[in-house]
């Protein structure tokens, strides 16, 4: 009973200080820009770590050690991927869409972006991904929501449904508050807690396991097929798809929307190699922790974890090795997780539904105070909706995560890509990507067997890719202005 109270006295010390930044940048929000998009004033520091932070969410410490601790070795797949997709995203993408959103109208959202890069009078580039944005980002932050559930539930035994009150309600407050700039800065701190947190972990369970050679040898004798990279834990050879399946994960960060508008915010397209450099070394040591952890957990535990329940070996083993002091610190960090995400995913849909609905289709003239406050009203009405999709405890982590981040990697990455390195894209040919993106990886997901285990991202982003080609081509060509544009955007330095 002392130990969950000075765990729960170092959580509200922890939610105190992330709610005086949000307090902080309420009186510094005076504009929409300022509220989604921070002016664009963000460094290389925090552009990176809250990018990563805001990306890894509550999956880092739950979902991906939870595969782990089931799967063994295999989850190094996944890791590798997602090592993949960063670098490329941060070295391709990064630097001209930073350049190109100024160019194009100096647009603050993903939306905004591709209405006028297309030069869509229509609004029905802008609405139509808003919608995905709205759709997908109601599962992501629902996935949030119930690794915010699982962790109160697990540490101090609340009962389900009052833990995920309590951690809705708190990210709920700081969004509200401050915005884009509070979210950045709280997911800097946040990313820090939990890099140092994910390496904690896992070197003292080898440690309580008396070395590496020990921990190993522990794994060998529960199942060998735990250190095996080509084969699954009940000794099948893993398939071609099951591979793609996983090294595919890579493929969703051209996609995202809370990890694209922190390379719009940056302050200066020359941060962003500085920024990139730092991404890279937290995300492959994140990584790979994270999956040290599940299965340092599986040799660790006495007490098996089955099903949704593996996802919480972070935490099991966090009370079980670390005195309460050190534990409430380190379960903070699953706590900065999820909110790092979150608050991320809050905002982005909070920045659809006010620019890309309400000004867009029905108050064009709408002052920047009524759109922040639109934007803060709308934190609360999606966070309400995710939350009642977030009732069910034995929702996965892990598949609430993957299903958001196919949608996400399948409707928006193939159109960023050809947005921002052909120049003979058109309109339609972005507006035949985004649907037929998304709507692929609505319907695979409900397929079973064979070829329809394939991750649904991949055939998402495959007739994606194609259905911009082929809408493009049968079009016109782009305007003069638009390929002056595109030029311009591709000569700077």
């Amino acid at each position: 009973m002392e130990g969950n109270m000075i765990i729960l006295v170092t959580f509200i010390v922890y939610l105190l200080g992330m709610l005086g930044i949000g307090l902080f940048f309420y009186k510094r929000t005076n504009s929409i820009s300022d509220y989604i998009l921070g002016g664009r004033k963000l460094n290389s520091w925090v552009t990176s770590l809250s990018a990563q932070a805001s990306d890894m969410s509550g999956w880092l410490l739950l979902g991906l050690p939870g595969y782990a601790y089931v799967s063994g070795i295999e989850a190094i797949w996944i890791a590798i991927g997602l090592g993949a997709g960063t670098y490329l995203n941060w070295k391709f993408v990064a630097k001209r869409l930073r350049d190109y959103t100024q160019e194009a109208g100096n647009a603050i959202t993903i939306s905004n972006y591709f209405e006028n890069r297309f030069r869509d009078k229509s609004k029905l580039l802008r609405v139509i991904s808003a919608f995905f944005i709205l759709l997908f980002f109601l599962i992501y932050t629902a996935s949030g929501f119930v690794a915010g559930g699982k962790l109160f539930n697990t540490v101090f035994g609340v009962p389900y449904i009052w833990a995920l009150v309590i951690g809705v309600f708190v990210v709920i407050l700081y969004t509200f508050l401050g915005g884009f700039l509070a979210v950045c800065w709280t997911d800097f701190i946040q990313g820090i807690l939990m890099f140092f947190a994910v390496i904690i972990v896992p070197i003292a369970g080898i440690i309580r396991m008396g070395g590496i050679a020990p921990t190993l040898d522990t794994l060998k004798q529960m199942n060998p097929e735990l250190l095996r990279v080509f084969t699954s834990s009940d000794g099948s050879t893993l398939t071609w798809i099951a591979i793609v399946s996983l090294l595919a994960w890579g493929l969703g960060y051209f996609g995202q929307p809370h990890i694209l508008v922190r390379f719009m915010a940056i302050r200066s397209s020359k941060d962003i190699k500085k920024a990139r450099w730092i991404a890279m070394i937290w995300v492959m040591i994140s990584l790979g922790a994270a999956v040290l952890i599940g299965m340092v957990g599986r040799a660790y535990l006495t007490t098996p974890l089955d099903g949704v329940s593996s996802e919480k070996v972070f935490m099991i083993m966090v009370n079980q090795i670390f005195p309460a002091a050190v534990a409430g610190i380190l379960l903070s960090a699953i706590l900065a997780a999820i909110m790092s995400t979150a608050d991320s995913q809050l905002l982005v849909t909070a920045s659809a539904i006010s620019e890309d609905f309400y000004r867009a289709l029905f108050r064009p003239k709408a002052s920047d105070k009524e759109l922040v406050w639109v934007s803060r009203l709308t934190v609360i009405g999606v966070a309400v909706i995710a939350f009642i999709f977030a009732l069910n405890p034995e929702s996965s982590v892990l598949d609430l995560v993957s299903y958001a981040w196919a949608g996400f990697g399948a409707a928006f990455g193939p159109a960023i890509l050809f947005s921002l390195f052909w120049k003979r894209m058109t309109r339609n040919g972005a507006l035949a990507g985004m649907v037929v993106g998304g709507i692929t990886v609505l319907i695979w997901k409900q397929l079973q067997g064979g070829i329809f285990t394939l991750y649904e991202i991949v055939p998402g982003f495959i007739l994606s890719a194609l259905a911009i080609i082929l809408f493009s081509l049968i079009d016109q060509a782009p305007s003069v202005e638009m390929q002056e544009e595109f030029d311009r955007v591709g000569t700077k330095k």
